[in-house]
């Protein structure tokens, strides 16, 4: 009996252990995988912005040119209705003006409402670079984080977010990575490396 016990005993430690190690590299799978789909959440957010400033650039030039055509279009309607009724032909021009008066309004707010809005979010990977680039020390992702948190309050910034960036940064060559210890830290580029990037950054946001 003693030996049944002791092999059931080896039996069940070789399970657990088993188990453990089963459930370390399930952990550490979440993880990097939750880190992946932070990051991919992030740009879908960069994208959804992007393309709701293009649909309302769209918007705003595709509405000028109807505006144009109406204005043609009411022309040679009024002196028609003029020589058949002349009463009649007085009430129809103020609504024709005041529809071509609110057709060119709304047209004139939209600009600045798409210069506000691209001022207003810039990405979560340009706030890192500038970040280091106004940092003369390595930073780790955590100080990265803490420090975009306190700089944009209504944003939430997560450091695996802020890691995965880095190192995204790391293999477009726009930040060098070096480890002291167990830490990794982050530095920016070269100002020679970034300098073709940033022209077309901006023409980017020109358009």
């Amino acid at each position: 009996m003693s030996e049944v016990q002791a092999q059931a005993t080896e039996l069940t430690s070789q399970y657990i252990a088993q188990v453990t190690n089963d459930l370390e590299r399930n952990a550490k799978e979440q993880e990097r995988i939750g880190q992946e789909v932070e990051a991919l959440q992030e740009q879908l957010r960069a994208l959804q912005h992007d393309h709701t400033v293009l649909v309302n650039m769209q918007q705003a030039l595709g509405s000028a040119s109807p505006a144009s055509k109406a204005d043609t279009a009411s022309v040679p309607s009024v002196p028609q209705q003029a020589s058949a009724e002349p009463k009649q032909s007085k009430p129809k021009k103020a609504p024709a003006t005041g529809t071509k008066k609110a057709a060119s309004k709304k047209p004139a707010a939209s600009p600045s409402v798409k210069a506000s809005e691209t001022a207003a979010k810039p990405s979560l990977v340009d706030l890192i670079r500038g970040h280091l680039e106004q940092e003369s020390e390595p930073r780790s992702a955590a100080e990265i984080a803490a420090a975009l948190t306190q700089a944009h309050p209504d944003r939430s910034v997560k450091t695996t977010v802020v890691r995965t960036s880095l190192e995204g940064l790391v293999a477009k060559s726009h930040a060098h990575r070096s480890k002291q210890g167990s830490s990794v830290f982050y530095t920016a580029a070269a100002p020679s490396e970034p300098a073709p990037a940033e022209p077309q950054q901006e023409a980017v946001a020109a358009v």
